[in-house]
């Protein structure tokens, strides 16, 4: 491995990556204490019941509470003031998490709901998340690919 402070990964399906979501990243990394990032964006309302898109329910200090590819959090009441936010194929790892990541087992919540993410919170690591307002579409199903590609026609 190339020694490095912080190591980025961004997922293979997210075609749409821009230098902003790794900006947001990087400076959400200047913090040494955090050991591993991430990010999310309001999630619009066609990816709410999209188990292909992950939601993200963070805590008032941004550290991620759960990722599920169910609708959280679920709206009891039904008025329509719950906010939705979309996780995006985006990571930062500082070297000691990344290590410890690959000595442990698949999880149970891991396996469930195929999220790796889930690995640090059941081992008791904090995820970070920053909020970017550029939304990405991670290509896992055709109507994903048709999306994107209506997506980079209209831009030329």
């Amino acid at each position: 491995m190339v020694d490095a402070d912080v190591y980025i990964n961004v997922q293979g399906d997210e075609p749409l990556a821009r230098r902003e979501h790794l900006e947001v990243l990087l400076q959400l990394m200047a913090d040494k204490t955090v050991e591993v990032g991430t990010l999310k964006t309001p999630c619009v309302a066609e990816d709410i019941g999209n188990p292909n898109a992950v939601k993200v329910v963070t805590a008032l200090d941004g550290r991620a509470l759960y990722f599920s590819r169910a609708t959280v959090p679920f709206g009891r009441d039904r008025s329509g003031n719950v906010t939705y936010f979309k996780h995006l194929g985006f990571y930062a790892y500082r070297k000691a998490a990344l290590d410890a990541f690959c000595t442990w087992p698949e999880s149970q919540l891991e396996r469930s709901e195929r999220l790796e993410q889930l690995r640090f919170l059941d081992h008791g690591v904090s995820i970070h998340v920053a909020e970017t307002p550029f939304d990405t579409i991670g290509v896992d199903t055709e109507d994903d690919l048709q999306r994107v590609e209506k997506i980079l026609v209209s831009r030329g």
